[in-house]
């Protein structure tokens, strides 16, 4: 058993491990210290954005935070509002409320099972793990700890490639959406947005800043011009495991029959939702044996099919954007941004190339980044991320999807070798495990890493 464990991040990652561990009764006491980067530990990105216009794009049903008790959530939502469902997509901060309500529990609990933590407001700079234990560095100081995990989220965004530093410099590229977005004032003005993607993110930044600019003109860019598919209004049930599916997708692991097999599951199905979601249970055993070509075939051809099926919107959020649409206060473009130059009047100027060839060239008066997380170690301004990559402490992940692990989230050492005391759970595992960034496979994760950390 680890007696001593170090948890690195604030948002619902680092919250679902901290509750799984200071609730369970161990031979003895844990120790915890969770450098939670905020005062408000729990929330993260995800679920601290004030908006009740964000949504989450889950049910309440599924949206516990324990493997144990996937229906906290609902539980939690229905003691404040009683005609809450279980198929309802409730509002985000809610859902940050409910991290914070069960982590603030187990804290207070903990002294019950015996257990120690201190909350540390601040992150941690560095880690050196040995076969010793694991040194923690934050500031000018240094703590010990028998073994660490990384539950960081996503990485700071960084600019795409062809936006100039004077555009970044003028404030109106906007690379981070979220702290954005909760400073937006209300404002009048016939101002010109360019969206640079076209996924949920994407949708969150068209209803709040179309609600606080109700004279501005929304434009979206992607390179296919799709908005994510939208949920149906009911739950429906997959009608069948899917196992014929799975087991042929198996037997042929190269992206190209995956694609085919899926068009003909979706054609003969009653909805194609249910093929969808009847494979969550299986996405990461079959990422795990596709070759490596293979994964790097699918990031640069389907993952943008994929993902507008995966992650859908909630129905009101469709008919929210289908509306704007109708205004003509939103429209969508497709192509690929290569420049952003800030002109000689302030605007920006954003260079496109069109999907039959060639260019066009368009101004804007705010040109705001939303391109998905950023799980790029390699290229990351991360302290931390950075300080263990470059030490050659732990191995990137090849195509830019966090960092090299096994399956049951230890992460790689510079030689490819399973470190004992050193874990990943969430976003860095995508590259490991694909599908690991939503709820149910975050709350799965950190019970196995809870388990392995004192058993």
């Amino acid at each position: 058993m680890f007696h001593k464990v170090a948890i690195i991040g604030g948002g619902a990652a680092a919250a679902t491990l901290v509750s799984e561990l200071l609730e369970r009764r161990t031979p003895q006491p844990l120790h915890l210290d969770w450098y939670a980067g905020s005062p408000d530990a729990g929330r993260g990105v995800a679920y601290g954005t004030p908006s009740g216009r964000h949504l989450l794009n889950v049910r309440a049903a599924s949206m516990g935070m324990f493997v144990s008790k996937p229906g906290g959530f609902l539980e939690y939502a229905q003691g404040l509002d009683p005609k809450v469902t279980g198929s309802d997509f409730l509002p985000r901060r809610l859902y940050g409320d409910f991290l914070r309500s069960r982590v603030e529990q187990a804290v207070m609990n903990a002294r019950s099972f015996g257990h120690d933590i201190n909350v540390h407001p601040f992150e941690a700079d560095s880690l050196v793990p040995s076969s010793e234990g694991v040194t923690i560095g934050f500031g000018d100081e240094t703590s010990r700890a028998d073994a660490a995990v990384l539950a960081i989220g996503s990485l700071p965004p960084r600019p795409l490639a062809g936006v100039e530093d004077a555009a970044i410099a003028s404030g109106r590229y906007v690379t981070d959406p979220w702290p954005f977005m909760a400073a937006a004032q209300d404002d009048d003005r016939p101002l010109r947005v360019l969206v640079i993607g076209l996924g949920l993110t994407a949708v969150d930044v068209l209803l709040e800043l179309s609600a606080h600019w109700p004279k501005a003109h929304f434009t979206a860019l992607s390179r296919h011009g799709k908005l994510p598919e939208p949920h149906l209004a009911a739950a429906s049930a997959p009608t069948d495991d899917g196992t014929e599916l799975i087991e042929a997708m198996r037997d042929d692991p190269n992206v190209r029959a995956w694609l085919r097999r899926l068009r003909e599951a979706t054609a003969g199905a009653e909805d194609w939702r249910t093929v969808v979601d009847g494979m969550r249970p299986h996405t990461q055993g079959l990422w795990r044996e596709l070759p490596a070509a293979e994964r790097a075939r699918f990031l640069r051809h389907a993952r943008w099919a994929w993902e507008r099926a995966r992650h859908r919107m909630p129905p009101q959020v469709a008919a929210s954007v289908a509306k704007l649409e109708a205004e003509g206060r939103f429209e969508r473009g497709r192509g690929r941004m290569r420049a952003v130059r800030l002109s000689q009047e302030g605007s920006l100027d954003v260079v496109r190339a069109l999907p039959g060839g060639g260019e066009s060239t368009e101004s804007y008066d705010l040109v705001i980044q939303t391109v998905g997380l950023n799980t790029d170690t390699q290229r990351t301004e991360h302290r931390l991320v950075r300080q263990l990559v470059v030490d050659g402490l732990v191995q990137p992940d090849p195509l830019g999807m966090g960092l090299r692990a096994v399956p049951d989230g230890h992460l790689l050492d510079g030689n490819g070798k399973a470190r004992a005391n050193l874990f990943a759970i969430g976003s860095m595992l995508r590259g490991t495990l694909w599908e690991s960034t939503a709820i149910p496979e975050i709350r799965k994760q950190a019970q196995n890493v809870a388990t392995m950390l004192i058993d």
